[in-house]
């Protein structure tokens, strides 16, 4: 299952804070930093975050972690592993307490925004020159600020995915070889397969404001041609009437009761569509990974096509292509050690990556230029829906954007009062002037393109 997403919502209250101090950070209670930050033989002890994923990524963690300590003698990691549901209160309270880590883990939407916040060192200096040319340039900006980098690339993989089950297609009386390509196509294959099983949910998606915030930046586009903000980040965008026929086809699958009243899982976990209990689900393509390894015995029901589009033009972006980064803590007592950590994990040697990709089924991509040669070198029919990926959604998703979380979640707040039900013109006009208030108060636009 994929981590819960994770962004900066709010400050924590001191209380709150103080409560996490004991149980996370980089130290010990009782211990002094210096002697938190003294392994054995006086090595360096790098205290590294990771998000929660799945098993599969987990293990791949665990294991390099453990490589790196066996051909290190001077630098050790001491690895965590923290869910994204606690990732942020964590890092706040760590942070105020000075504990934070030295590295961990970043997606992309939120390096630029913590580079700026001063929250990352740079490691453009410290990890070699080749190691950053190895990158495809799309990802290289992604963690450029201002010519420092901040962060390593490690993945990228498509948001959105439209997964079904054919069989349910087929009793329904429904052509499982063709799928819907429009929002209206989608609503009414919903409502066919809610004919005829009754007691199986026709369709699942995101459906609170958090994960529609960041799982809709693709439909965002797809709906108007652009985000909820100019590019030069100076003006809200959110009252463009194109945004209405998003919202109505959001509110039309509660409506029409083709959607739970709660979701059945979050955004990131099929296991639902593997048990039987969904029809069809909108997820990322690390779903794939979780249903080759937990539902094998469902595989041969199962497809995998792109998200619909409103309109059904399925060369228009409806997701995104997200992933996953190493960076380095701006407060770090050891801030080139953990770079050069970085570089050991993650921009040197191809065969430590690559095992990676091959662990979790090549179900997501790499954006280093050497790796991705080296995937293509390999069997990957472990993923019988990497042809669909790579043909019809990878080259039409945009990458993630690196603006405020404040304006992602004004947007994805308007969507969740669509699917409650409640008056979408007026959602859109709050949403509208959220997004001007967070522009004003951020000083948006003089961060634009930095």
């Amino acid at each position: 299952m994929r981590t819960i997403r994770r962004h900066v919502t709010g400050a924590l209250t001191a209380a709150a804070a103080a409560l996490l101090v004991a149980a996370c950070g980089s130290g010990t209670p009782g211990q002094s930093a210096d002697e938190e930050d003294a392994g054995e033989d006086g090595a360096v002890v790098l205290q590294m975050w990771q998000d929660k994923f799945s098993d599969a990524d987990n293990a791949w963690y665990k294991e390099k972690v453990e490589a790196f300590n066996a051909a290190h003698d001077d630098v050790q990691i001491k690895l965590t592993v923290v869910p994204g549901d606690a990732w942020d209160q964590k890092m706040k309270a760590a942070q105020a307490a000075g504990t934070a880590p030295d590295l961990y883990t970043l997606n992309y939407s939120e390096v630029l925004p913590r580079a700026r916040n001063g929250e990352l060192a740079p490691i453009g200096d410290v990890i070699a020159p080749e190691r950053w040319e190895d990158l495809e340039e799309r990802f290289l900006d992604a963690v450029t600020e201002e010519g420092e980098r901040y962060a390593y690339p490690m993945l990228y993989e498509p948001s959105s995915l439209l997964f079904y089950r054919a069989d349910l297609f087929e009793a329904a009386g429904l052509d499982p070889d063709a799928p819907p390509e429009s929002w209206d196509d989608l609503i009414s294959t919903a409502t066919a397969l809610k004919a005829a099983h009754p007691d199986v949910v026709p369709f699942q998606t995101a459906q609170n404001g958090v994960e529609l915030s960041w799982t809709t930046w693709g439909l965002q586009v797809n709906a108007t041609g652009h985000l909820p903000i100019s590019d030069d980040w100076s003006t809200s965008l959110a009252s463009d009437e194109g945004y209405l026929a998003l919202l109505e086809t959001y509110q039309r699958l509660a409506e029409d009761g083709l959607i739970a009243r709660q979701a059945l899982s979050p955004y990131g976990d099929a296991a639902p569509l593997g048990e039987g209990k969904l029809a069809m689900q909108a997820s990322g393509s690390w779903a794939i990974s979780q249903l080759l390894l937990d539902y094998p015995d469902i595989i041969d029901d199962l497809r995998v096509a792109p998200l619909p589009s409103l309109d059904g033009d399925l060369t228009k972006p409806t997701g995104t292509l997200g992933g996953w980064s190493l960076g380095v803590d701006a407060k770090s007592d050891h801030p080139e050690e953990a770079a050069q950590a970085i570089s050991w994990l993650l921009a040197e040697d191809v065969d430590v990556v690559l095992d990676y990709f091959t662990d979790t089924n090549f179900t997501k991509f790499s954006p280093r230029i050497s790796v991705a040669a080296a995937i293509a070198e390999e069997d990957t029919s472990v993923n019988p829906w990497l042809d669909v990926m790579t043909e019809r959604v990878v080259p039409y998703q945009v990458l993630e954007p690196t603006y405020d979380w404040a304006v992602s979640l004004a947007f994805g707040t308007a969507m969740e009062k669509a699917l409650q039900g409640q008056d979408i013109e007026e959602a859109l006009t709050t949403a509208d002037a959220e997004i001007t208030k967070a522009i004003t108060d951020l000083d948006l636009a003089a961060r634009a393109g930095s």
